[in-house]
């Protein structure tokens, strides 16, 4: 690039397929087409909670495309550099120049996901303004280079709707666009994803994890359908160390581990989500007589005229 020499990143190999709403797919596809010659593709993000397939999304769209695909995943830690081009000394003591999965995507026309994007800082985000506007070019201060996008370069982010999170910008918010919204799936999409991902599951066990997955769905608890695999996975495999026990005995012992010892509790989950959601005050559920009080008559919080 120039007279700079950079090192590009790998691609991911994930041959994944998509399995869950169409309609999702298309939507993400629509936002990468090139309608008319001035025409530029939107980089969208996909918002959800965590372990409902957000990157497993970007994945087959990029598959479907025919394209390579680069994911960069983000944290809090994430620097400016770290997004662009970084240095790194050589043992010959030369500098060499990294380009990021980002970076290296752009130069191949490829696609790049920058995966859980908001747990980037506000600085990180500004290194990446001109790429997801019209300009399409990142720039390197580190290296003195000035990366323009290939005409096939596609990108986009995906974001946890949770907590531990930063607030993105309105200025890169306003660049994100649309948003591609991933919510649970169906049951028999559930079912499906589960057998996709652990096809010699038995039929019984894929049932009792599916009906327990929906079940959490209902009373709108975060058990996601990577934790139906998790529980699946480790169900089989305390079932083949201990042949003897039923079924149903490791799949109990498989949710409370992994999703913790109360996880059946669905009332007593939902109301703890509650009660953290409207952030009530040590004490201040005194007010209520009960449980129900406190959930109200749908199940859910009363409001605050109440």
């Amino acid at each position: 690039m120039g007279d700079v020499e950079l090192i590009l990143s790998h691609p991911v190999d994930l041959a994944v397929d998509w399995i869950g709403s169409e309609e999702l797919m298309g939507q993400l596809q629509a936002c990468w087409l090139v309608v008319e010659p001035g025409d530029v593709p939107l980089c969208p993000r996909i918002v959800g909670r965590p372990g409902v397939g957000k990157t497993t999304l970007a994945a087959a769209a990029a598959r479907r495309l025919g394209k390579p695909l680069y994911i960069h995943q983000c944290t809090m830690d994430t620097r400016p550099e770290d997004l662009v081009v970084t240095p790194v000394l050589s043992r010959g003591g030369a500098v060499r120049y990294h380009a990021s999965p980002i970076v290296t995507a752009m130069i191949e026309g490829a696609v790049v996901v920058l995966d859980e994007a908001n747990r980037m800082s506000e600085k990180s985000w500004a290194s990446l303004a001109p790429l997801l506007d019209h300009r399409r070019y990142v720039e390197s201060i580190v290296a003195g280079v000035q990366v323009p996008a290939h005409e096939d370069f596609r990108c986009t982010v995906t974001m946890n709707d949770d907590a531990s999170t930063y607030e993105v910008p309105d200025y890169i918010m306003s660049r994100i666009q649309p948003m591609i919204e991933v919510g649970f799936p169906e049951r028999e999409e559930e079912l499906q994803i589960l057998k996709y991902h652990v096809d010699f599951a038995p039929e019984v066990l894929l049932g009792l994890t599916v009906d327990f997955l929906q079940g959490g769905h209902q009373n709108d608890l975060d058990y996601s359908t990577r934790d139906g695999i998790h529980i699946l996975r480790f169900a089989l495999k305390l079932r083949a160390s201990q042949p003897e026990r039923p079924l149903e005995d490791v799949f109990d012992q498989a949710v409370r581990q992994v999703l913790g010892p109360d996880a059946f509790e669905f009332d007593q989950k939902r109301l703890e989500k509650n009660l953290h959601q409207f952030q009530i005050l040590d004490g201040f559920q005194d007010f209520f007589t009960n449980e129900e009080d406190l959930l109200g008559d749908e199940g859910e919080l009363p409001d605050e005229d109440d």
